[in-house]
């Protein structure tokens, strides 16, 4: 018997193992995941996941294509033309970590596996930091040729700082979900989170933050 899959879902068997290793390479990291494992997430026999991928390597670059291109719709979705909206908040979100929070539930496994993928030493995790940079930077110089932001004397370093700025809302989940109270990638964690940040952004230390929009009693 090649498996032993009791999932129902519209799913291929290819996905169900593709999407289990995420999951578990998430929580866990790749290094330490073993196929029996991910088979086992997946209620299918080892056997069937070399069968699909020819070895965990190959099962992890799977994963780290997948994680990529989802990553690359939800970007090329939110930001249009030349990532503009992406650090304007009069065009809706304000940053990465805003526009991930609002588009990926709270059990999905993408932020850790983003996580894990920006640290590693791998052809994915810089590939993705590129992809990131160019957008932060191609908003950053849209934003000031609209006459919205200033560009700094220092362009290229003025997007890397605001890029791993919003970073670090990924990188130190854990560690601020605990002073906090509240998973800041949640969305009670954006609510408190984003105005705070944004009036930073806007006027500096000194700035405080907007008044929430609605009615108020």
């Amino acid at each position: 018997m090649l498996h032993m899959r009791s999932i129902r879902d519209d799913r291929t068997t290819r996905a169900v193992i593709r999407d289990e290793a995420l999951r578990l390479f998430a929580a866990s990291g790749p290094e330490v995941v073993t196929v029996r494992q991910i088979a086992a997430a997946a209620h299918v026999s080892p056997g069937l996941v070399v069968h699909h991928f020819g070895s965990k390597q190959g099962l992890r670059q799977e994963v780290d294509q997948y994680v990529l291109d989802v990553f690359e719709a939800m970007l090329g979705e939110l930001t249009g033309e030349g990532g503009a909206e992406l650090l304007d908040p009069a065009a809706g979100p304000g940053s990465l970590s805003e526009v991930f929070a609002r588009h990926l539930p709270d059990e999905s496994p993408l932020p850790g596996y983003l996580r894990r993928l920006l640290l590693s030493d791998t052809d994915a995790g810089r590939l993705l930091f590129r992809r990131l940079y160019d957008l932060s930077r191609a908003a950053l110089d849209g934003l000031a040729a609209a006459g919205l932001v200033s560009p700094g004397k220092d362009p290229a370093a003025r997007a890397a700082f605001l890029l791993a700025n919003d970073l670090a809302l990924f990188l130190l989940r854990d560690r601020l979900a605990e002073v906090l109270g509240t998973d800041p990638l949640s969305a009670d964690g954006m609510t408190r989170w984003a105005p705070e940040m944004l009036s930073i952004y806007a006027g500096g230390l000194n700035a405080a933050p907007p008044e929430p929009q609605g009615d108020t009693p």
